[in-house]
């Protein structure tokens, strides 16, 4: 295909998209072609094409932008800089290698700034302060990052992507697979769209899939993710850069850790969140880890027509202080505000997960609840096998002043399905609970609940114990229709 015709097709492509709403269309005036083999770059083994790449980048943001081309083979790269108006279209059947050696990596890349994490600084692909960026095509960004490569234990670990207050970025159709890190670090960016990309990250540890750090005006649509850590990740590191205006609609997400996680790093605010028709499946920790711990305000978030399988925790929800990310102040985070938050039509099935513990878990701390949840319409299936010993629990640990993983409440739950406290305004209706085996465990426990609703409560399992509900310090609670 001569490059005046391909130019025509990808400039079809890319204007078949349409501009998104509120976003200026992304079609530079003067549409260019710039295949990296015209500068230097090679398939043959052994050849490290980073200055090849990037001398094709340079020319295309230097002649008023286009497309940057990967066609015709595997090419070996170190890190590469995107610039403005630079589309990096990888075609089908080609790939781009992360090379093995990490000397490849530039140390110029900013850094990871969640927790203590400096082995993770280094990245493949990366933008600072640039507009008008796309990664797209066919092909696969392979990172090459397996344990063999680049030990867990190591010295570095390369990251696949990282932009850097970037605006306008739009990543399409590609596959990104094998990092050594994180797959993906969005710091500070805007106006970002993420459509039909597949994640594949369990080649190494820490393999997060897309990390929205104080972005705003983000949208994730029709995404597969397998990964070895959070799928997908809101974060706020910084008190002046919010995560606001955030979709994620239409994904499937396996994962060794998290499914989708708003938090930790929480020093500035969250608002205005939906995630909706996403399915969940095997999720080794929670499905939804919505997490403030550091200070900021989180709020107005709606998660609905979700289908989980395998998934122990569909929801863990806290609220306390702890000091997570790099440049946090080292005194104790205030206590701000979480809450306004709404789940609806939620079907959950774990019934496989026989001797693992199961179920919703929300928590703040004493004199800080979670405030304005509402459940509704919510299908959960457990595994059962609960034990009187387990309900006989009247008190779990709390999350004062420590990193808030389910660990910390212990190994015995004294609860079946749902467990809430240290919370205000607390809304569940038309929830249905059904056990495998029979649980001699309370269906659902509530302590420290101001202003409790339920409406529309199904117990369809097979609960022997002598409490079906239990409720400890609970005020102004309204329970109808059970």
């Amino acid at each position: 295909m001569s490059l005046s015709l391909l130019a025509t097709c990808l400039l079809a492509h890319i204007a078949a998209q349409g501009a998104e709403p509120g976003i200026a269309p992304t079609v530079p005036a003067l549409f260019n072609v710039f295949d990296i083999r015209e500068f230097g770059a090679t398939a043959e083994e052994g050849v490290v094409n980073t200055v090849s790449i990037q001398k094709a980048i340079d020319a295309c943001t230097g002649s008023g932008g286009g497309v940057v081309l990967v066609s015709g083979g595997r090419f070996v790269t170190g890190t590469i800089s995107l610039k403005d108006n630079v589309t990096l279209h990888v075609a089908e059947g080609a790939a781009l290698l992360g090379s093995t050696d990490i000397d490849d990596y530039a140390t110029d890349t900013h850094k990871n700034i969640y927790a203590n994490e400096s082995h993770m600084d280094r990245c493949l692909i990366f933008a600072r302060n640039s507009v008008n960026i796309g990664i797209e095509g066919k092909g696969v960004i392979d990172g090459q990052g397996s344990m063999a490569h680049f030990p867990t234990d190591g010295p570095q670990r390369p990251m696949l992507i990282r932009f850097l207050e970037c605006g306008r970025l739009r990543m399409r159709d590609i596959r990104l697979v094998n990092p050594a890190a994180w797959t993906s670090a969005w710091l500070y960016c805007e106006d970002i769209v993420v459509d039909g990309v597949g994640i594949e990250s369990r080649a190494n540890w820490n393999g997060d899939g897309l990390d929205f750090d104080g972005c705003r005006n983000v949208r994730v649509r029709g995404c597969s993710f397998d990964t070895s850590d959070d799928s997908i990740c809101l974060q706020a590191s910084r008190a002046d850069r919010p995560c606001r205006d955030t979709t994620i609609s239409d994904c499937v997400m396996v994962s060794k850790w998290a499914g989708m996680r708003i938090g930790m790093s929480s020093v500035g605010n969250f608002e205005n969140v939906t995630v909706s028709n996403c399915i969940f499946r095997d999720i080794s920790d929670a499905g939804l880890k919505i997490q403030m711990c550091e200070g900021g305000v989180m709020k107005n978030m709606i998660f609905s027509n979700l289908v989980m399988w395998n998934v122990p925790r569909p929801v863990f929800m806290t609220f306390n202080r702890f000091r997570l990310g790099v440049d946090t102040p080292s005194e104790t985070p205030p206590m701000n505000f979480m809450g306004r938050m709404q789940f609806n039509n939620i079907i959950v099935d774990n019934s496989e997960l026989s001797g693992i513990p199961c179920g919703f878990v929300l928590s703040g701390v004493p004199g800080h609840p979670v405030e304005d949840i509402t459940f509704h319409n919510i299908s959960l299936r457990l595994p059962g096998g609960g034990t009187l010993d387990e309900a006989a629990v009247t008190e779990l640990p709390e999350f004062v002043d420590q990193r808030p993983e389910f660990s910390v409440l212990g190994d015995k739950m004294p609860f079946a399905g749902f467990f809430a406290r240290h919370a205000r305004r607390l809304r569940l209706s038309e929830i249905s609970i059904e056990t495998a085996r029979p649980d001699a465990r309370p269906a659902a426990a509530f302590s420290n609940v101001e202003g409790l609703t339920i409406r529309g409560l199904d117990l369809a399992g097979d609960f022997t114990g002598p409490e079906r509900m239990r409720l400890t310090d609970v005020k102004e609670a309204n329970l109808s229709g059970n």
